[in-house]
């Protein structure tokens, strides 16, 4: 059986994240989140996977060579991006029979992937949420699919939505043939799975749990899954090197290469990334995920939050709920604030709408390569755009964009880098 991956949108959702990566590319644990589903496949018996790309596709060839993977990969390009009917509809001919079709960002457990392959024909996976609204819920009876309404209007009282994995066969593309543009302009893949449904065509259903599956679908998601990936550790795995008079205390990972200097304390769970080195006199608080290579210094504060790769803060730092894209250097003396004054939910701007978090804390979302001069304060739910200067001195309460230079003077005001 072969597997189908569309990884081709662009996630502007994720911004700035992916100012400066495609999403599937998008680090869980300091590894991929691609990566981690091609594992999981071949974990499966799955030998081959169809990979459509189209956003940044140059950056998922490298990273694809970078791992010895067990599975072969095929990547096809999906030049515009008309949606995911367009981009499935665009492999036809290189799948025959039964296969399997995952969106390229959510991560799913081997166990929940093994029970829709189970189901032998046609199938959909389902999972639960809070939010059915913001999806497209599917209404079953028994052991079938019955409807699918993409981000209902109304609560129609099902907590059941289309958790974006599937189990195909070649008469689907007959289906995609036939339908038109969407609302959003796209041709929708739930359309085609529509028209099944009206031909009575058997659509079976698994369901995945609460912990079997995750989604990136916004910035603070990151940060979710990590809490929930983290929770499961039981034990300390140390493979770097721990200096004297370090503290280290519940499950902890500590990369091979990594270097935990004198005076650290670091509360578990929490996962440092090879290469990484944290001290003297660094406190890492518990849900923190630190990527390869970083730097975290003197009196320098971590909690809950995502470091991604090369990221320094070596002084006088605080980061608490936040996500720190890749080569981000933190001047000393650096706040995200994380909690509101009213104690307040947290929103943040996402395609031109506030949007609420859901979160009661949320810092920063600091996107790759920006730079801030010493003593920045950035306020809650704050988005810095890629390869952006935040000025010294500068209390950043708007979001930034991306090549951006925020300087304070006789008034606050942003300057476009070249």
């Amino acid at each position: 059986m072969k597997a189908v991956i569309l990884a081709a949108g662009k996630g502007e959702r994720l911004e700035p994240i992916t100012h400066t990566r495609p999403k599937p590319l998008i680090p869980i644990l300091d590894k991929p989140l691609l990566i981690h589903m091609l594992e999981r496949l071949s974990g499966l018996g799955i030998k081959e996977a169809i990979i459509v790309v189209g956003y940044m596709r140059n950056k998922i060839e490298e990273v694809l060579r970078e791992y010895s993977l067990d599975i072969k990969t095929r990547l096809v390009v999906q030049d515009n991006p008309l949606g995911t009917g367009h981009a499935l509809k665009i492999v036809e001919g290189l799948v025959k029979d039964l296969f399997l079709l995952i969106y390229g960002d959510i991560l799913v457990s081997p166990s929940a992937i093994k029970e829709l392959l189970n189901k032998g024909s046609p199938s959909i996976m389902l999972t639960r949420v809070t939010n059915p609204q913001d999806y497209g819920v599917v209404v079953t009876s028994n052991d079938t699919v019955k409807d699918i309404i993409e981000k209902p209007s109304k609560d129609l009282g099902v907590n059941t939505i289309n958790a974006g994995v599937y189990l195909l066969d070649e008469s689907i593309f007959n289906y995609l043939d036939n339908i038109g543009l969407s609302e959003r302009g796209e041709y929708e893949l739930t359309d085609a799975l529509k028209l099944m449904l009206k031909d009575n065509v058997k659509l079976k259903y698994s369901i995945a749990n609460v912990n079997e599956w995750f989604e990136i679908g916004k910035p603070w998601d990151l940060l979710s899954i990590h809490e929930k990936m983290l929770s499961k550790l039981s034990e300390q795995i140390i493979n770097g090197e721990v200096e004297d008079y370090v503290k280290v205390k519940g499950p902890v990972i500590i990369e091979e290469g990594a270097v935990i200097r004198s005076g650290t304390y670091i509360i578990g769970p929490a996962y440092i990334g090879k290469g990484a080195i944290i001290g003297p006199n660094s406190y890492i608080r518990p849900y923190t995920v630190i990527g390869r290579n970083s730097r975290i210094g003197n009196a320098v504060e971590v909690k809950n939050s995502t470091l991604m790769e090369g990221v320094h803060a070596q002084h006088l730092t605080y980061i608490g709920d936040s996500i720190v894209c890749e080569y981000v250097n933190l001047g000393a003396g650096t706040i995200t604030a994380n909690l509101r004054f009213d104690n307040g939910i947290v929103k943040v701007t996402i395609k031109g709408k506030r949007i609420s978090s859901g979160r009661r804390k949320l810092g920063a979302i600091i996107g790759g390569f920006v730079k801030t001069g010493i003593n920045v304060s950035i306020m809650p739910g704050i988005k810095i755009g890629a390869y952006s200067w935040i000025a010294p001195g500068a209390v950043v309460n708007r979001d930034v964009p991306p090549k951006s230079f925020l300087k304070v003077d006789t008034k606050y005001y942003i300057e476009q880098l070249t």
